[in-house]
C-alpha cells in the first residue's frame, strides 16, 4: 500500500492507493477515498466512481475525464462533489434515477447498455440490485441501478459492482481482471455471497469495498482465508 498526497498551499489530503499493471504493461492506480468512493488513474486519464464530498476534498484533485455514478443514494451520489471534480471536458455517466438531478443531460445507462468514451474506454452497465427476501427494497431491480465494467484500451476489464447482491447478470461476467464488490450487511453482500461471486467471476484481483459503517462487521479475515489461491484479494481502508 502506498499513500497518495495532494497539496494545496497549507492543506494536504492523504489517501491509500494501490497499483497494478494492465495488459499493455501500463500502470493503473486505484485511489481509495472512503466507503464506495474511489478513482482509477491511467496515465493522464482520471476516472472517479461515486464521489461524495464528505469523503475527499475533490477541489484539490485532478479533474475527471469520466465520472461514474452507480445510483442515487446519498453515500454514492453527491451533486456538489460531482461539480467539484468535473470540468466542461468531463463525461458523466449515471443511472436513470440520478440523471434527473442534472440540468445538462449526462450519459444515462440502464443495465446491459454500453458506451465508448473518448480515449478508447468502453463502459458497460451491469444490473445492481438486492435478491434476498426482506432486502429487495434497499436496491430494487426495477429502479435499474448500475454497476459498471470499465474496459481500458489495453483490454483490461475492471468491474465496480455498486450496491448489489450476487445476481445472474454479475455471475455471468467473464474475463474480469479487477473486481470491486460491496460487502456489508444487510444492504449488500454477505461474506458468503462475496465468496460465491468471486468464485464465479474469477477476477485476478479482488478489492472488497463499501464495507463498515453498519452494526454487523464484515469478516475481512475470513474473506482472505476463503479466497486464498482463487484471487489476489487486496484490502484497503474504506471505513
Amino acid at each position: 500500500m502506498s499513500i497518495f498526497s495532494i497539496f494545496n498551499k497549507n492543506k494536504a489530503e492523504k489517501h491509500a492507493t494501490d497499483t497494478m499493471v494492465d495488459r499493455d504493461d501500463n500502470r493503473v492506480i486505484f485511489t481509495f477515498f472512503k466507503h464506495a468512493s474511489l478513482s482509477i488513474t491511467i496515465g493522464e486519464r482520471h476516472i472517479y466512481i461515486d464521489p461524495v464530498s464528505e469523503y475527499a476534498k475533490y477541489t484539490l484533485l485532478p479533474k475527471a475525464d469520466i465520472v461514474l455514478i452507480t445510483h442515487s443514494h446519498y453515500d454514492h451520489f453527491d451533486r456538489a462533489a460531482v461539480d467539484d471534480i468535473t470540468s466542461r471536458h468531463s463525461t458523466i455517466i449515471c443511472d436513470k434515477t440520478t440523471a434527473t438531478a442534472f440540468d445538462d443531460e449526462p450519459i444515462v445507462m440502464t443495465p446491459g447498455m454500453k458506451t465508448e468514451v473518448e480515449g478508447g474506454i468502453l463502459i458497460e452497465s451491469v444490473a445492481a440490485y438486492n435478491t434476498t427476501d426482506g432486502h429487495t427494497d434497499f436496491h430494487p431491480k426495477t429502479r435499474e441501478d448500475c454497476g459498471y465494467v470499465i474496459t481500458l484500451d489495453s483490454g483490461t476489464r475492471i468491474y465496480v459492482a455498486g450496491d448489489t447482491e450476487p445476481t445472474p447478470e454479475m455471475m455471468a461476467l467473464k474475463d474480469i481482471d479487477v473486481a470491486f464488490l460491496p460487502v456489508n450487511q444487510p444492504y449488500t453482500m454477505t461474506v458468503d455471497q462475496a465468496i460465491d461471486a468471486i468464485k464465479a467471476i474469477r477476477p485476478k484481483i479482488f478489492y472488497p469495498y463499501h464495507y463498515g459503517e453498519v452494526e454487523e462487521k464484515t469478516d475481512l479475515e475470513r474473506l482472505k482465508r476463503e479466497l486464498e489461491g482463487i484471487t489476489d484479494i487486496r484490502i484497503f481502508p474504506m471505513e
